[in-house]
């Protein structure tokens, strides 16, 4: 796994700095946007810049079946927020079958960051594609420009940069924190396992990891 867009301290497991389980403050991107840079997102040659990551205080889930309020917990804390991973899978409704939907998720970011800026948006056939691929490159993009990280709900086995496969047949949630290559790579954060809290994945493989379901920016 790559470790260079990470400052880390104390005992590194997978390019993260841990403490108890949890991330020893926020993690932090070398190779971040300015962030007086609030021009809205281009495409291509256009764009200013072509990466970004944005900062994860990470917290691993405390339970099998907490991905999505563990996704959206992680997801709301690159804009400083410390929010009950308790109460916020109370508000989803989520049970021991797990978090229903991502229209269980859109709501409740909503609420913590105050305004609408999260809309669902599902991918419902079996496979991606180039158009709802296009689209899911375009609103990660414009999302991580804007400062906010997204909520994906996956299902099945994907293969990240470095020829990690990641397998949830039963389906998960993950978040998305940064692109580069103009968004063909993104960048996750993943709270089901700590040594793996952190990869890269090409955009097409995200989006046909996430057809039949959804993701939310």
């Amino acid at each position: 796994m790559r470790t260079d867009i990470f400052r880390t301290s104390a005992l590194t497991v997978a390019g993260l700095a841990f403490a108890g389980g949890a991330i020893a403050g926020p993690i932090t991107a070398a190779h971040a946007a300015s962030p007086t840079d609030t021009r809205p997102a281009t495409t291509g040659k256009d764009r200013k810049h072509s990466e970004r990551e944005l900062g994860v205080r990470y917290e691993a889930q405390p339970n099998f079946y907490y991905c999505g309020p563990a996704a959206a917990r992680n997801a709301l804390s690159v804009q400083g927020k410390n929010i009950d991973v308790h109460g916020m899978a109370q508000r989803m409704g989520t049970t021991e079958a797990g978090t229903n939907s991502i229209n269980d998720i859109t709501p409740v970011l909503n609420k913590e960051t105050g305004k609408d800026a999260y809309q669902s948006v599902e991918i419902p056939e079996p496979k991606a594609d180039d158009k709802q691929t296009d689209k899911l490159r375009t609103d990660i993009v414009t999302a991580i420009d804007e400062g906010h990280a997204i909520v994906a709900n996956i299902a099945g086995t994907a293969t990240d940069t470095d020829g990690t496969t990641h397998s949830f047949e039963g389906g998960h949630y993950i978040s998305v924190v940064g692109y580069r290559d103009n968004g063909n790579t993104v960048t996750i954060a993943d709270s089901a396992n700590p040594n793996q809290a952190s990869y890269r994945m090409n955009i097409d493989n995200l989006a046909d990891w996430i057809a039949t379901r959804g993701y939310t920016s």
